[in-house]
């Protein structure tokens, strides 16, 4: 079809002849030749009429343009490169998988956090927080079930080097380990003769100890049980702390200060980072030599970054420092759950809140520098290496679960 800005425009408004100075007749014969004619443009009545601007586009509601389908059933999406796993810097294309496309395993969830990769049974198995269940899905077809109802609102959850399951649960302010038999053992629930704030996230070390995290989480009304009147979370009073609880439940308030703790397989608790160190600590995870720890500061007490600290012989932290601020072009990616990788870079899960795109997982080399993204349409709260290999990345994001193939492995087991 002709561009019709090259057309010269007509002497008069009733000249009758063609572009080509034919006349009315020969303009007929032009117009059927175009198929749909000039009408079909919407050409203005007069040539030097301007325009009416299109009206602005509403804002974004997920991260591409059209929706992007993130479900199994799923049109691909990708040919070589995801477009929705950004390399910053060069040095991810060595980290990230091409032909790896991201997917949506599952949705359905309430808050979904606490992800953890059973190597033997090939499972993932992930808290709903809200609805006080715990769910697994399986590697094999897919399959997804509830794991453990009621779950007491766990959190965090991993697997310690002999197998067994720790999780942290909300609700009772305690962690616990589901033995190979079957039984239940209590590992902390009180520091000091005080009962715990909300046991969060929880790492293994080799020499059998767990660290986790304590900040206040659990006394919301939707992930556990509030304060009594007056406490924290409950200031005024008017929220009944025993509504849909079991009997004994609502009585406990915060009476600690936010802390990370390291437990000791011969039962001994201590505080190995103070609340006026890393406020609100959340997500935490070692580098691969176990020589240093990364905690994650989230809102709104604290500052939504990262901090880093050299582990001692004696288990003794120091040297603490701010190992990134989480501002990605002037949005700031609230960290939460964290995972390394063998190379020693960081992976974290972005609640960027509203800011569309920004949420998922940023990458971090072990300086400090941005070098990756992994974009999702849900903010991520948590995620974990897993699959046979340890090379796929499980992201858990607000409803869902998302997974995709990387070309590394995490470190340690999750």
């Amino acid at each position: 079809m002709p561009d019709l800005r090259t057309l010269p425009p007509p002497a008069d408004a009733h000249d009758t002849r063609a572009p080509d100075g034919a006349p009315a007749a020969a303009r007929r014969r032009f117009l059927g030749r175009t198929g749909a004619g000039l009408a079909a443009l919407a050409v203005p009545a007069a040539w030097g009429q301007a325009r009416t601007p299109a009206a602005p586009p509403g804002p974004p509601s997920t991260v591409t343009t059209p929706p992007r389908d993130f479900g199994p059933g799923a049109p691909p999406t990708t040919y070589f490169w995801d477009p929705d796993v950004v390399a910053v810097d060069p040095s991810f294309n060595e980290l990230a998988q091409p032909n790896a496309a991201i997917r949506r395993l599952w949705t359905g969830g309430g808050w979904l956090e606490g992800p953890a990769w059973n190597a033997v049974g090939r499972f993932l198995v992930w808290s709903d927080i809200p609805a006080d269940r715990q769910l697994r899905w399986l590697e094999d077809d897919g399959h997804v079930s509830v794991f453990r109802a009621p779950s007491n609102n766990s959190n965090g959850n991993c697997f310690d080097y002999q197998g067994r399951q720790i999780a942290c649960e909300h609700l009772t302010r305690r962690v616990v380990r589901y033995e190979l038999d079957g039984s239940v053992t209590v590992l902390a629930d009180r520091w000091n003769g005080k009962p715990l704030n909300s046991p969060n996230d929880a790492v293994a070390h080799p020499d059998g100890s767990i660290w986790f995290t304590d900040p206040p989480y659990g006394a919301q009304l939707y992930e556990g049980v509030p304060d009594p009147a007056g406490g924290a979370s409950n200031r005024q009073g008017r929220l009944n702390t025993r509504l849909g609880q079991p009997a004994g439940i609502g009585d406990a308030r915060q009476e600690l200060p936010t802390q990370v703790y390291r437990w000791d397989p011969s039962g001994r608790l201590d505080a190995v980072i103070a609340g006026n160190q890393v406020p609100n600590p959340n997500g935490l995870c070692f580098s691969p030599d176990f020589g240093k720890l990364y905690v994650t500061s989230t809102g709104p007490a604290g500052k939504g970054d990262v901090h880093v600290l050299d582990v001692g012989a004696d288990h003794r932290l120091s040297n603490q420092r701010v190992f990134s601020d989480c501002m990605v072009d002037g949005v700031k990616c609230g960290p939460d759950g964290i995972r390394a990788d063998v190379f020693g870079n960081l992976w974290v899960a972005s609640n960027a809140g509203r800011a569309v795109g920004y949420s998922g997982v940023t990458v971090w080399n072990p300086e400090g520098r941005l070098i990756g993204r992994i974009r999702l349409p849900e903010a991520c709260g948590n995620l974990t290496f897993g699959g046979p290999k340890r090379n796929r990345l499980f992201m858990i994001a607000s409803q869902s679960v998302y997974a995709v193939y990387t070309a590394t492995q995490g470190a340690a087991p999750s």
